[in-house]
């Protein structure tokens, strides 16, 4: 998300042209979400889980890339927002409502309101999530991010779907109650003041124990054994380790509050 300013203080140090390269990534983060929108539309929604998941490859690579070859641009970090926008809000909201929301339509007028509505709130919180990022550039902890990342947001959602697909419950309308929740939750779990780690304190280029070379392989090859069902776990845990790491600390606090009386 915005990788491309992420080390950079101010904006105004960024260069004013345009590079082929990390765009080049950024456009296929682009197209992966503008091809999840169609395959979900088409009924599609396995295909367009997982072309979601790619943007998100894509996406992390074009900021890293920029910055190995020492071509980040002011345009560069504006179209990764765009395109973060599309990929990780417009794609899982639309897969989401295409999959389940949609019928909701079906049962009454109102319930119909509430399914696109939620589809809508989670599309605005990644814009209002985007903006909000781009803004604190250069002051916010490096190694937290204030709110879900949107490419995370997205991840569980698409997961989800994907999950249930592979389930065989390829029948949203069963689920719309927990998909609605989901959605909504997610959106506002973006424009929330919980704190997640960023993991972009972590020194890549450092030596590390042999042991951590193993976990890295054991991560892997759990993803593989079955890809929806982990990276849904995954990215679940992650989701909710925000709200469960502030009530742990509020839990200390009012302990040793407590203590001290």
């Amino acid at each position: 998300m915005t990788d491309e300013i992420d080390e950079l203080p101010e904006k105004s140090r960024l260069s004013k042209g345009i590079y082929l390269l990390p765009n080049l990534f950024t456009t296929a983060a682009l197209f992966s979400g503008f091809y999840a929108i169609i395959a979900a539309i088409n009924g599609h929604f396995e295909a367009a889980a997982i072309a979601i998941f790619i943007g998100m490859i894509m996406d992390g690579l074009d900021g890293r890339i920029a910055r190995l070859t020492n071509t980040q641009s002011a345009f560069g970090a504006e179209y990764d927002s765009l395109s973060d926008l599309v990929c990780f809000g417009l794609a899982p909201a639309l897969l989401m409502y295409e999959w389940s929301l949609s019928s909701l339509t079906e049962l009454s007028y109102l319930l119909g309101k509430l399914g696109w509505s939620a589809a809508f709130f989670y599309t605005a919180m990644t814009a209002l999530r985007l903006a909000r990022f781009n803004t604190q550039v250069g002051e916010a902890d490096k190694a937290y991010f204030q709110g879900l990342a949107s490419p995370a947001a997205a991840a569980v959602m698409a997961s989800f779907v994907w999950l249930c697909v592979d389930w065989q419950i390829i029948d949203g309308a069963v689920l719309a109650l927990p998909v609605w929740i989901i959605t909504v939750a997610t959106g506002a779990f973006m424009v929330s003041s919980f704190r997640y780690r960023s993991f972009k304190d972590l020194d890549l280029k450092k030596r590390v124990p042999f042991f951590k070379i193993l976990i890295i392989v054991m991560i892997f090859v759990l993803i593989f054994i079955h890809p929806p069902q982990v990276l849904f776990l995954v990215f679940l845990a992650y989701a909710v380790s925000g709200p469960a790491a502030t009530l742990l600390k509020l839990w200390q606090q009012r302990t040793v509050s407590n203590v001290g009386k």
